[in-house]
């Protein structure tokens, strides 16, 4: 069954939101088709202003991470490379990649986390992350060499940054909410502050 027509049988048996549905599908076509990205809480975004990067390893408990409940065996495979994990929506169509990986959960995180009602999405620019990112295709390839499945990887659409991601490197900045049901775009960080000064300014 295609993706779209299977979350829409959900919404209407009450299993899903079809406004969430409807403005996952504006996010895609509108904003990620064909972009890099990474997504985070607001509140986590203050951080990575502060801070100068999006860390593989930040000041986050490990009760509030992604993928951690069945301890590090089975951590995110991103987190295991010391890596920063990336949406990587070149080509992507959901209704293919639902048939081929049912399991996958991207969603989870498209258009927000449901437990958080919002998200940031910082898209990332291909030729500033170039030599440090990994693309989907040869993280699958190094988690197979590696006998890593236990670990946690959307298969061909996540891809990773090795180290910290700079904010030189952030294209376009994102907000969706879940009260408005709507995109907003931000203004981009100044990237002429220095970590402390934009610390000062989140702060003020």
């Amino acid at each position: 069954m295609p993706y779209d027509k299977m979350k829409g049988i959900s919404a209407l048996l009450g299993l899903g939101d079809r406004k969430l549905t409807a403005l996952r599908g504006r996010l895609l076509r509108k904003e990620l088709s064909g972009k890099l990205w990474h997504t985070t809480h607001p509140a986590r975004f203050l951080g990575i202003l502060a801070t100068g990067a999006i860390l593989p390893e930040p000041d986050i408990p490990d009760s509030e991470r992604w993928g951690t409940m069945r301890g590090p065996e089975c951590y995110p495979y991103v987190r295991t490379i010391g890596g920063v994990s990336l949406f990587d929506f070149d080509q992507f169509d959901p209704d293919r990649y639902f048939e081929h990986h049912p399991i996958s959960n991207w969603d989870y995180f498209v258009p927000y986390r449901t437990d958080w009602g919002s998200a940031i999405w910082i898209e990332i620019d291909r030729a500033q992350v170039a030599p440090c990112l990994i693309t989907p295709t040869d993280l699958l390839a190094k988690q197979k060499s590696e006998n890593g499945r236990r670990h946690k990887l959307m298969p061909h659409i996540e891809g990773a940054h090795v180290g910290p991601l700079p904010l030189l490197a952030f294209k376009r900045v994102l907000l969706v909410q879940k009260g408005r049901l709507q995109i907003r775009r931000l203004r981009p960080p100044d990237f002429s502050l220095t970590p402390v000064q934009r610390r000062h300014r989140v702060n003020r």
